[in-house]
């Protein structure tokens, strides 16, 4: 074990490729000129009936400085950003951090076209946090640790996924009180909620505040990695099936589709930046999981890794990841509220 120790202090050793994600990617381009914005024309063009915008404009808009193609590979880039998009694929990285579209790139006449809804419900909140309205002004962070009692979630040969829940939000409150941030626990101990009862939880804070569900995932045995979920946007299904009808209706947390992406790109890359360039990046992804579609705070879901893993079940009963991973939770919420806080306007003096 003690092998083991060193061996994962060595793989969370912070590279560079790691450090922009956690910082560049949350402030994107805050920085950008409102006016200067708003002057750019979009070029909408419509496919397979839905509206897309194309990457040229993308490159104009967000003041990208240079837009290039490498096979089915479309890239972006500036000093702080840079983007890859997949043609045919319903993804993208900035900064080497993945997020997940809903709808896949499309190329008509040789250009780039990316859903409008991605746009707006996705790479616009990443890059321009600070745009976002009344994100920042919250102290109180709920803190959800999933299952408990008589639910215990996924298990394995070291233990169930409701006390490595609760254990990881511990471990985040402390962090956060030490921070200055409240915080309200959802559950204290091993005991069962509902889905409903959780939601009732975080609605009762009356004040701003944020919401961070914490979960371990299971699968088959050679799926692994972290993963972030957001509530999906009216129109866009639950990760991985179809569209459903109810999946057309706007739900209460729908009220902060693009501060809970912001949310959760600030917590999905802070976690990657923390934990090392060895852990593998499943994506921000968009899920209508109950406590997302109640939640009336901006909210995400985190999913720290594999109990069904071999290598990831040992990594998540390490107390060194467990605390990696708390501190990379924490790290974002003060982050992600640098980041969705406007900056002043400093006028130039003659």
């Amino acid at each position: 074990m003690k092998q083991f120790h060193r061996q994962f202090l060595l793989k969370t050793i912070v590279s560079g490729r790691r450090v922009l994600p956690a910082l560049a990617i949350v402030l994107g381009l805050a920085a950008i000129d409102s006016k200067a914005a708003t002057s750019t024309a979009w070029d909408v063009k419509k496919i397979n009936g839905d509206e897309y915008v194309s990457a040229d404009n993308i490159k104009q808009f967000y003041h990208f400085a240079s837009l290039t193609r490498n096979g089915s590979t479309v890239t972006l880039e500036n000093a702080k950003v840079m983007m890859k998009l997949n043609l045919g694929a319903a993804e993208c990285t900035m900064n080497h951090v993945k997020f997940v579209f809903s709808k896949a790139v499309e190329e008509v006449d040789a250009k780039a076209y990316v859903s409008r809804t991605d746009l707006a419900k996705l790479i616009d909140p990443v890059l321009r946090p600070n745009f976002i309205k009344n994100a920042g002004s919250f102290n109180t962070v709920v803190l959800d640790a999933g299952h408990g009692g008589k639910d215990p979630g996924a298990t394995n040969s070291y233990g169930n996924e409701a006390n490595y829940n609760l254990k990881i939000a511990n471990l985040v409150k402390a962090k956060l009180l030490t921070k200055g941030f409240k915080v309200v626990m959802t559950r204290d101990s091993d005991r069962f909620l509902s889905l409903q009862e959780r939601v009732n939880v975080a609605n009762a804070v009356a004040e701003n505040a944020i919401f961070i569900a914490i979960h371990f995932n299971s699968g088959a045995t050679a799926a692994r990695g972290i993963e972030t979920f957001t509530l999906s946007p009216p129109g866009v299904p639950h990760y991985g099936r179809s569209l459903i009808e109810a999946d057309k209706h706007e739900r209460a947390g729908n009220e902060h589709d693009s501060a809970n992406m912001a949310l959760a790109t600030s917590a999905h890359g802070s976690v990657l930046h923390t934990l090392g360039t060895n852990t593998f990046d499943r994506g921000i992804k968009r899920a209508r999981y109950t406590v997302l579609s109640g939640i009336t705070h901006p909210a995400i879901l985190l999913e720290g890794g594999f109990l069904t893993h071999p290598y990831e079940a040992r990594l998540i009963n390490n107390e060194k990841y467990q605390a990696a991973l708390a501190s990379g939770i924490a790290n974002a919420v003060l982050t992600y509220r640098v980041a969705v806080t406007p900056q002043p306007v400093i006028s130039a003096t003659r």
